[in-house]
């Protein structure tokens, strides 16, 4: 297995890693990074379901999964995200399905920051609300700007307030859905830990992830334009 992904890896260095303003796109079928990427969400999606210890709260987690990679699919025909941003995609979701595996509050991973931190709970969901804003603000401009073809000064702050908007939509959903179909699981589905305001602060969190990518993303592209360079987006 590792030597397959070696392999891929390797494969996929021979074609050309687009950014957003990259002019051309390689279809699926011959775009090894894509392969490599859809590749490793799929095994983590496996992976996260076998073995779960909570199925009732898997099911529930991965509905936005489903909506993800539907989104993804179908928007695939009319306009192709690049290879950066579909990588920042797949890692954003395989961190969301990984957490599903055992439930956001029960997390390993969690748990060895907890220990190695010295935190007072399992953070892994405040890993995951910042990976919102952090890896998707990318992707975010780029529909932005090239598809809706907003002005490149909506650039900074339209992903900022989409990772604010989604996130604070996203906790009442899962208020809605917890309440109204699955009261039983709602404490694990939620992941509140005791914590009254664990809504409010994933929503910062998520803000906080898309202002610092945001701020270094228009960083890059400060320096690529002085030096006579394309902006990446």
């Amino acid at each position: 297995m590792a030597s397959y992904i070696i392999y891929y890896i390797r494969s996929a260095m021979l074609h050309t890693f687009t950014l957003a303003s990259s002019p051309s796109r390689l279809p699926f079928s011959r775009n090894k990074w894509l392969w490599l990427a859809a590749g490793l969400f799929l095994f983590s999606w496996v992976n996260s379901i076998i073995g779960t210890t909570d199925l009732n709260n898997w099911i529930i987690e991965n509905m936005m999964t489903l909506v993800a990679i539907a989104f993804v699919v179908i928007t695939y025909k009319y306009y192709r995200f690049s290879d950066l941003s579909l990588c920042l995609i797949s890692v954003y979701i395989s961190l969301h399905v990984y957490g599903s595996k055992y439930t956001y509050a029960e997390n390993p991973f969690g748990y060895w920051m907890k220990e190695v931190f010295g935190f007072q709970r399992n953070h892994y969901d405040r890993l995951v609300h910042f990976s919102q804003g952090f890896l998707l603000a990318f992707p975010l401009r780029e529909m932005l700007i090239h598809w809706f073809k907003f002005p490149q000064k909506s650039g900074w702050v339209m992903p900022l307030v989409f990772s604010l908007a989604s996130s604070a939509l996203y906790e009442l959903l899962e208020w809605g859905v917890a309440d109204v179909f699955f009261p039983e699981q709602g404490p694990a589905y939620l992941g509140l830990q005791g914590d009254v305001w664990d809504a409010q602060k994933d929503t910062f969190v998520a803000g906080l992830g898309a202002f610092i990518a945001t701020s270094v993303i228009s960083a890059i592209n400060v320096l690529l334009v002085k030096k006579g360079n394309k902006a990446c987006v």
